[in-house]
């Protein structure tokens, strides 16, 4: 994928996330200003992750797929297990 695509499907991302620190929305928002895509997306999954905020399916498989082109695959799996109506363990 063009990288000129990240921020448009990032700005996406973080708008339906889960996130309510205006804090971390601020540090998302500005990585993705200067133009550091990976680090704004390593920052959005890290704080959901950490939070333990619940999210569903779609938004899960949204993240998976923007994982593959940032190089986080890791990162993103560790999130599998806070996806909503998903049984553990299912990569569906």
């Amino acid at each position: 994928m063009d990288p000129m695509w990240y921020r448009p499907l990032l700005d996406g991302l973080l708008a339906d996330s889960p996130l309510t620190d205006p804090a971390v929305l601020q540090d998302v928002r500005d990585f993705l200003v200067a133009g550091e895509y990976a680090l704004a997306f390593d920052t959005m999954c890290s704080w959901i992750h950490e939070d333990d905020l619940h999210i569903d399916a779609a938004y899960y498989d949204r993240l998976l797929e923007m994982s593959e082109e940032m190089g986080s695959e890791e990162l993103v799996a560790a999130i599998r297990e806070l996806v909503s109506g998903r049984p553990a363990g299912s990569g569906e």
